[in-house]
């Protein structure tokens, strides 16, 4: 079976480090954007009755030929290996992601339909396969166990503003950052308080530390100033 990429999305992540760790993020802000054979207005008729949409999405920066059937989730130290198919690990036999976005607005721009919605965990570019309306009723299941995942599903760091921040961000892009940030981007094997990390976001280079549950946002730099 052949795939096809039916749209793109557009958002404010150049590169994978710091991408939200899974969907939901309500602050954060994507745009899927279709090909313009795709972007037919038939085909979307009633979209705009649904609240929330799963998205069938390609890990187009984890692409590789062979695969292995343990990873080692971030999440869990970096130093537990489980089992590939009990794992959300893009590095799979078919490199194949799912998502649950919520629909904000459905337009038409330059001939191309664009879905604006909140929550996605991909970056910039990634080639979209499929969309289906999330239906609230046969897709959730209350009382789901999550294995492993549910003794870190509570972590967080609370973010702190160095005072003399000069921050370029507008409200809505910096408050998405703020709920990313929270969410820890570190690979969990990383514990250096002195060391310095660094990511892409709305044409902007953030930097960051981090001591214990405590994350300090030491610069916001514009990339044409840093």
């Amino acid at each position: 079976m052949e795939l096809k990429t039916i749209a793109r999305i557009k958002n404010d992540f150049p590169t994978k480090f710091g991408l939200p760790r899974q969907s939901g993020l309500s602050d954060f802000k994507s745009e899927i954007i279709f090909e313009k054979e795709y972007s037919v207005d038939e085909a979307f008729r009633g979209i705009d009755e649904f609240s929330h949409l799963i998205i069938i999405w390609g890990f187009s920066e984890a692409e590789r030929d062979n695969w292995s059937p343990t990873v080692r989730p971030p999440r869990l130290g970096g130093n537990k290996r489980v089992g590939v198919f009990a794992t959300r690990s893009p590095y799979r036999p078919n490199s194949i992601g799912l998502t649950v976005v919520k629909l904000i607005s459905v337009n038409k721009r330059d001939g191309r339909v664009v879905l604006t919605v909140s929550g996605a965990d991909m970056m910039n570019g990634t080639p979209i396969y499929d969309i289906k309306p999330y239906l609230s009723f046969a897709d959730a299941v209350p009382d789901a166990v999550s294995g492993f995942a549910d003794g870190v599903k509570d972590h967080s760091l609370d973010v702190i503003i160095e005072d003399d921040l000069n921050n370029p961000l507008p409200s809505e892009p910096f408050e998405a950052l703020i709920q990313i940030l929270s969410q820890d981007p570190r690979p969990s094997y990383q514990n250096d308080p002195t060391r310095i990390y660094g990511f892409e976001y709305a044409d902007c280079e953030v930097k960051f530390t981090v001591n214990g549950k405590i994350l300090y946002v030491k610069s916001i730099t514009k990339k044409s100033e840093a």
